[in-house]
């Protein structure tokens, strides 16, 4: 049956755009079923609910049906006790989904990277024998095709196409998963390692997961159109949000639709989903793509203005402070401060990588604007970044800015968040934000762990104990701690009743202020202030202004706890470049006139490290706040 479809396939996926499916995971996932197992076991224990799960993909449209055997390998499976069952595994997988959808749907063996994450160091012997153990299976039970899915290296993604070719002439999905817009996690430059894979024999070449539609657009648009080859796209449902002890995402079916044209018009031919999707994105994705005719649309690209990449903004660094005396943190606390005037907290992400030279001149432009502390987060969307405890000390030291640092439950144990709230300490960095940190699977070492052994009322309580002299484990200290603790907010909720009322928990746990998720709608900024004026400590309103349209989108429909109005999206609907920043810090000046007039505390967040844009933000509040003070 295979061999019958393989040139099917192949020539339908050059004839139009092909609906792929979605998640299978983080479905099963949604529908209850529980985190910590072999979803792959799944085929041997409950077949029934994995055919269930096809059936929907195909019903919602899906035309292409992955089999459940994404980590279906020797070296994945023995964390299990299941290494011995591989080839029983796959050979499953593969009945299930043919059983489930017939010849209504292509069904094609899915195989994961063995390496990438926390396997980096797997050797490359073991590499190989699970490769040729999983492909011989699959191929051995009959599939369409074969999708090699969110691999990260170029040259782990070459060693299984090439012992595929030796097997087979079956028809080959290549994806890799990638952060970076232009290359590998190896480094390979995307365009070259598209032409390598290609003329190593891929039928299909593109990107899934590790990042929602904007992401993997991106990624998308720096392949050469005329490469030869169809190009396939997977992404998630934006970034996952950990709330309430579930793991959700924002990214809805309708702007999956929306993305699905997009995808279509760059030149992807088979547009499916990933982590976070459902028979919902896939059946919005199929209708979008109906009818779509691909001659029609090159046609009219080819009169389109091309969409350009928000621009990286290069300005050149003050001088910082290189006094031989080392500066001097004001005594009285953010709270005090907020208390008394309009206050500012801005923003600054630490950097990726070890260069801290835009984010030093970032600080010092930020600085000389009046802003009151420049707060960093603490790997935030587990994307790992420069500790914010080293950041933290260098503000200190060589601005002369308050730092206010991020503590995220994810990354550390009771003994590491002691240990690094001890540390704290003896900087003197005393400003801090409890959060409670996004998945570590989400970020660009998936196969790390989440430790959460404290939630964020519990992470708020047991620093506030420090203060009182007493460690973590109930033993007194030969000191008091002076934390000043923050704790998140997200008004952006159908039910911002309930929402209060976790914020009144946390106050309850010892929360000395508020940071709130950005907020883009002022009657929503007046509905907080009326909410919460009962509160007893001061809340900083969010503010992020837009970089362009493209960003304004993706963090509507990507990013957990960001809601922008209808309005806002539609000012910044095409705008690129210096219009769209423009356009982008009138909208954040507009929403601070409401916020200013209720809230003296100011959180503003930076975009791209284009740092000149809160810097402007900042200076606005300055003046506005001379106003307000005289108008009163």
């Amino acid at each position: 049956m295979g061999s019958i479809m393989k040139p099917d396939l192949r020539s339908a996926l050059a004839l139009k755009p092909l609906v792929g499916d979605g998640a299978m995971a983080t479905y099963l996932y949604q529908l209850g079923l529980p985190v910590g197992v072999s979803f792959e076991e799944f085929n041997l224990l409950k077949p029934d609910v994995i055919a269930d799960v096809h059936r929907r993909y195909a019903a919602a449209g899906a035309e292409i049906i992955e089999t459940n055997t994404y980590s279906a390998q020797q070296n994945k499976l023995a964390k299990y006790g299941l290494e011995k069952r591989t080839e029983e595994i796959n050979a499953a997988g593969v009945a299930i989904a043919r059983k489930a959808v017939g010849q209504e749907a292509y069904v094609v063996g899915s195989i994961g990277a063995v390496r990438g994450g926390a396997g980096k160091n797997v050797r490359t012997a073991i590499v190989k024998r699970d490769f040729e153990e999983q492909i011989g299976a699959l191929l051995g039970s009959g599939v369409d095709g074969l999708l090699l899915e969110t691999f990260f290296d170029l040259e782990e993604l070459s060693l299984a196409l090439s012992i595929i070719r030796k097997q087979s002439d079956i028809s080959v999905i290549c994806q890799f998963a990638v952060e970076d817009a232009e290359r590998t996690h190896d480094g390979i430059p995307l365009p070259e390692a598209f032409r390598r894979l290609k003329g190593e024999g891929a039928d299909v070449i593109g990107f899934n997961c590790r990042s929602g539609p904007n992401g993997i657009l991106r990624a998308l648009q720096t392949i050469p159109r005329d490469l030869g080859v169809p190009l396939s796209v997977f992404p998630n449902a934006g970034i996952p949000d950990y709330v309430d002890g579930q793991v959700v995402y924002s990214a809805t079916p309708e702007y999956f639709a929306s993305s699905a044209i997009q995808f279509a018009n760059a030149g992807a031919r088979l547009i499916g989903g990933c982590c976070g999707t459902t028979p919902e994105h896939i059946s919005a994705i199929a209708g979008a793509l109906k009818g779509y005719d691909p001659i029609a649309q090159q046609a009219a690209s080819a009169n389109a203005i091309p969409v350009k990449q928000v621009e990286v903004i290069e300005v050149k660094p003050s001088d910082v402070n290189d006094s031989n005396e080392p500066p001097q943190v004001a005594e009285p606390s953010i709270v005090d401060l907020v208390r008394k005037r309009h206050t500012v907290i801005v923003e600054l992400d630490p950097p990726r990588d070890l260069d801290i030279t835009k984010f030093m001149a970032g600080a010092q432009a930020l600085k000389d604007a009046k802003a009151d502390a420049l707060t960093m987060a603490d790997n935030s969307l587990a994307v790992t970044r420069m500790s914010n405890m080293a950041l933290a000390a260098l503000l200190k030291e060589r601005v002369g800015i308050r730092p206010l640092a991020h503590i995220a439950c994810r990354d550390r144990n009771l003994i590491g968040t002691q240990t690094h709230m001890m540390g704290f300490d003896a900087l003197g960095i005393d400003h801090v934000l409890a959060v409670t940190g996004d998945p570590a699977k989400f970020g660009d070492l998936p196969g790390s762990s989440s430790v959460y052994d404290l939630t964020s009322f519990e992470i708020i309580r047991m620093i506030k104990q420090l203060n009182e002299g007493i460690a973590f484990s109930g033993k007194a200290l030969k000191q008091k701690a002076k934390f000043v603790v923050g704790a998140a907010f997200n008004p952006n909720v159908k039910h911002l009743d309930k929402a209060v009322q976790r914020l009144e928990r946390k106050i309850s746990a010892g929360a000395d202020y508020i940071m709130t998720q950005p907020v883009y709608d002022p009657e929503l900024i007046v509905r907080v202030a009326e909410m919460t004026k009962h509160l007893s400590i001061p809340i900083f309103i969010g503010i992020f202004p837009l970089a362009s349209g493209r960003n304004a989108e993706y963090l509507h429909n990507e990013v957990p706890g960001i809601q922008l109005s209808d309005a806002v999206r539609q000012r910044m609907s095409g705008l690129e470049g210096a219009a769209g920043r423009a356009e982008g810090v009138k909208i954040a000046e507009e929403l601070l006139d409401v916020a200013m007039e209720h809230f003296n505390g100011i959180y503003l967040m930076t975009p791209f490290m284009a740092y000149e844009m809160t810097v402007s933000l900042t200076e606005y509040v300055r003046s506005k706040s001379k106003s307000v003070i005289s108008d009163k």
